[in-house]
Parts: structure tokens; C-alpha cells; sequence
């Protein structure tokens, strides 16, 4: 196994999902979602919090089994190349980790099907296998920087050491925090924020920079 060089952090929505957010596909799939769409672009906007957007998304997973919402999220468009940049890195020395604000079963299926090391995410409430239309646990942008920065510390590396990659307002925090940060396929605030900007279908598309970066560590 080579040597531990860095962390490398992969946001979710809009980053390895493009085009749509995990949410707002699974919102679609429980027959549903016009609520959350607008409450997401409200989020986008800066004109409410995470906190409000999962209160109303969490509503439409009541009554629903954690299996089906595992099928659904199966079924997620994901961008091209996330198994051999999830790869690379391992080779070279970099732990992936995903770091959002996406519900945790989500990030529990990506993990299971790529390879990542960890994931945070929003908690929803579930009793005896179903949902309960609550939230268990909040999360928001600075939980997230500070779940990536704790992850960071515990292996023994600074922020410095770590590379952000993601694309709007939840990556900022932790965009000014990381020692590299990378707008994928990003909006203003995160292509503005950032220290690499990237437009592509392929995720291998960051692994140049990432190799730049870490080369000399």
C-alpha cells in the first residue's frame, strides 16, 4: 500500500451526480419532489439553511422502507470515472472520502459500491426498517469542512494535505479551509472560491491536478 500523502474530499450532489441532487432523484422516485426542488433552489440562493431543505425532503420518505430507498438510489446518474479516480488515489497514496450534505444512505451506497473510505452526510430518521418523515441528524456546510478536517487530523494530516473537489455553496467552507480545492463543473461561487476549475463528464479529469498537487508531499 503506498505511503498516506493526503485526503482527497469528493462531494456528491452535483459533483458525482450530475445534473440533478441524490435527493431530488429519489423525491421523483417516491412520487413526489416539487416541494424539495423548490426548497433546493431556495438553498442555492442562500434564502434558507440545509436544516429546512432536509425537514422538507425527509417528509417524503415517511412510511418507506430503507430497502426501497437503497433500490432508488441504485439507480443514481453518476459522472464517469469514479471507480478508477477512487482507485488512483488509493494507489497513490491518497484516502477518498465523501463529504456532504446528501442523506447518509447515499453516501453508505457509494462507499459500498466505489471504495470510499468514509462518508457524512444528513441522518434520517428510521424506526423497524422504515422512514419516519423526520430527520435524525442535521448537517450542514460547516459540519461538513469540520467532519473532513477531523478525518484529516486523525490520520495525522494538516489541512494543508487535503483536496476539496465539488461545486456550490455547501463546498466553501471547506473549499477556504483545504490546501487545494477544485470547482467540478461548478457555479459561480464555487468556480470563484476555488483553486482549480474543471468542466467535464469524467472524474479522472481531477487526477492531474490532484498528482500535481501531491507529487512533491
Amino acid at each position: 500500500m503506498a505511503e498516506l500523502r493526503g485526503l482527497v474530499c469528493f462531494d456528491v450532489d452535483g459533483t458525482l451526480v450530475p445534473g440533478t441532487s441524490s435527493s431530488a432523484w429519489v423525491a421523483a422516485r417516491l412520487g413526489g419532489g416539487d416541494a424539495l426542488i423548490a426548497a433546493e433552489i431556495a438553498y442555492a440562493e442562500g434564502r434558507i439553511t440545509n436544516e429546512e431543505v432536509a425537514t422538507v425532503d425527509a417528509r417524503g420518505w415517511a412510511g418507506h422502507s430503507e430497502a426501497e430507498v437503497r433500490a432508488h438510489l441504485e439507480t443514481l446518474p453518476l459522472v464517469d470515472g469514479i471507480a478508477e479516480t477512487v482507485a488512483w488515489c488509493r494507489a497513490h497514496g491518497l484516502r477518498p472520502i465523501l463529504t456532504t450534505l446528501a442523506w447518509a444512505p447515499v453516501g453508505k451506497m457509494l462507499v459500498d459500491r466505489f471504495g470510499f473510505a468514509a462518508a457524512c452526510g444528513t441522518v434520517p430518521e428510521a424506526d423497524g426498517g422504515r422512514y419516519t418523515g423526520r430527520v435524525g441528524r442535521h448537517l450542514d456546510e460547516y459540519g461538513k469542512r469540520d467532519f473532513a478536517l477531523s478525518f484529516a487530523a486523525g490520520l495525522g494530516l494538516p489541512p494543508e494535505r487535503c483536496a476539496a473537489i465539488g461545486d456550490s455553496r455547501s463546498d466553501l467552507k471547506l473549499f477556504a479551509a483545504a490546501g487545494m480545492s477544485v470547482a467540478f463543473n461548478g457555479d459561480a461561487a464555487a468556480r470563484a472560491a476555488a483553486t482549480h476549475v474543471v468542466d467535464d463528464g469524467d472524474l479522472r479529469a481531477v487526477v492531474p491536478l490532484l498528482e500535481a498537487q501531491f507529487s512533491s508531499v
